[in-house]
This record gives structure tokens, C-alpha cells and sequence, in this order.
């Protein structure tokens, strides 16, 4: 029987977040938060995998209070289980200090029941960094294979699985002991609408929470701001794109019109010689 465990994140909907003007910071306040679009493949396939080899999956989280939001959505996509660690000094983290708190809740689960495979998502919408998975898999010094686009065979009486890696031009077919860890592309599945009895089962559904004091072996130096290395310099929204040019005219006017910019522009991205 597998347990699989998928590190989740709630982040705010960048379709709708604006930037704050004069801190030229998300301003998330004026987005709602929202699962990781990437983790709930990442919850689907562990739960697809738990559907073919009998187990266990846990979901597990670090964030505010509400972050039980994002658990109770995994428990609809079908998750067992869901772990929030929450605490004011993980506040701040970048991606190095996320996977040392991840890690030391991964290691206090495992010691209950132990974990066969951690599945993420690619990266977070919020980040685009896809650090925190590998970090996560460095620390618990168990293989990393990032970009699965297809999990192919897991055998834990053996102790390996068979993934296929997302390639620019075609994919990588790679076989891995366990226990590793899975970061999963958006292709990997297709999640569905949630069935009517998780829906219930996640509206009741309470979860697991541990602040700092309830995980074990931590240095807090490694925490939070404390144990962010990470500086952003400066951040800014993009200048909305120049306007075209406008095209008008019966056809033939036109296609002498589109010939001219056509042409401008090669001059422009012409190098001469000499």
C-alpha cells in the first residue's frame, strides 16, 4: 500500500491580481486565493495512482490559517488526509526555507506512516520558480524527477518507478528508486468536476495543523525571513504593449500598406556588414 504525499500551495488567481503602484508589489488583497493550478494535477495523480495500487494520500501545506481552504479542495479531488503547517515565523520564506519546513513535516509524518512518494506540482503561479520540489527531494535525499508527464509503472514491493520526463522535443523515459519525488506538468491528467460525497466530505473535513513547536529537529535560524537568503531588488508590472498599426483600405490598398511595414521592419532588424 503507497502513501503518497502532494505538498500543496494556496496562491492568489494571477488572472485577476493587480500590482500595488507605489510598492510595486501583487497586491493580493485584490485576488482570491486559490489552489495552485499545478498542485491539484499533482493531487489528482496521486490520487489516480492510490486508485491503482491501493493506499494512502496525504496533502500537506505551509501557510496562514487559510489555507484550509486549498487542503479541503485536495480533499475533494479525492485526498485522505491533509496537513497544515502554520506559524507566524515561517512567514517570509523563499523557496530554501519552504522545503527545510516542508521537510521537517515530511519527516514527522513519515515517522507515522512512511512515505513512498512525494508528488508537486511543476511550480506555483505566484513563483514560476519550481525550486521547492528538488529542494524538498535534496534534503530528503531521495531522487527528484521533475517535468513527469506520465507515470508509467510504481512497483513498492521492488522499489522503483517508471515516469516518462517532459522534453522540449519529446519525453525521457526514466526508472527511479523509491522513495522520490514527482514534480508533474499541467499535461500529466485532466482534473475532473469533484464527485457530490467528497464535496461533503471536504465541507466537514478538518485538518491537521502543527505550528513550529510541533515539528521536531528544527533550527529556526533556517525558517521565515531568518532563513531566506532570497533578495528581490525590485519588482515592476510590464508597460502594456504599443499599439499596432492600423490597416485600411480596399484589399489591394491594404496589401501595399502590410508590404510597407512589412519592409520597415527588416530594415530595422537588418545587420549590415562592413
Amino acid at each position: 500500500m503507497l502513501h503518497i504525499v502532494a505538498c500543496i500551495k494556496q496562491v492568489p488567481d494571477t488572472k485577476i491580481i493587480k500590482m500595488n503602484p507605489k510598492t510595486n508589489t501583487m497586491d493580493r488583497r485584490t485576488a482570491p486565493a486559490i489552489l495552485n493550478p499545478y498542485d491539484s494535477h499533482a493531487v489528482e495523480e496521486a490520487v489516480r495512482l492510490k486508485e491503482r495500487y491501493g493506499g494512502t494520500v496525504s496533502v500537506l501545506t505551509m501557510g496562514p490559517p487559510p489555507a484550509v481552504k486549498a487542503i479541503k479542495k485536495c480533499i475533494e479531488i479525492g485526498a485522505d488526509e491533509g496537513y497544515l503547517i502554520t506559524d507566524r515565523r515561517f512567514a517570509g520564506a523563499d523557496t530554501l526555507a519552504t522545503s527545510y519546513a516542508l521537510t521537517k513535516a515530511l519527516e514527522k509524518i513519515s515517522k507515522t506512516n512512511p512515505v513512498d512518494l512525494v508528488i508537486c506540482g511543476k511550480m506555483t503561479i505566484d513563483g514560476d520558480t519550481g525550486q521547492v520540489g528538488p529542494g524538498i527531494a535534496r534534503r530528503l535525499d531521495i531522487p527528484p524527477l521533475t517535468s513527469v508527464n506520465k507515470v508509467v509503472e510504481i512497483n513498492k514491493d521492488e522499489g522503483y518507478a517508471i515516469v516518462h520526463r517532459k522534453l522540449e522535443d519529446g519525453f525521457e523515459v526514466i526508472k527511479s528508486t523509491l522513495p522520490c519525488l514527482f514534480s508533474v506538468e499541467k499535461t500529466i491528467n485532466e482534473v475532473p468536476y469533484s464527485s457530490f460525497p467528497n464535496m461533503l466530505k471536504a465541507a466537514k473535513y478538518e485538518p491537521i495543523i502543527w505550528s513550529v513547536d510541533d515539528l521536531e529537529g528544527v533550527d529556526i535560524k533556517q525558517l521565515g525571513l531568518k532563513g531566506s537568503p532570497t533578495i528581490v531588488s525590485k519588482v515592476w508590472a510590464p508597460p502594456p504593449p504599443a499599439g499596432g498599426t492600423m490597416i485600411e483600405g480596399n484589399p489591394l490598398e491594404q496589401v501595399d500598406q502590410l508590404l510597407s511595414v512589412i519592409l520597415e521592419k527588416k530594415e530595422l532588424f537588418t545587420v549590415k556588414e562592413g
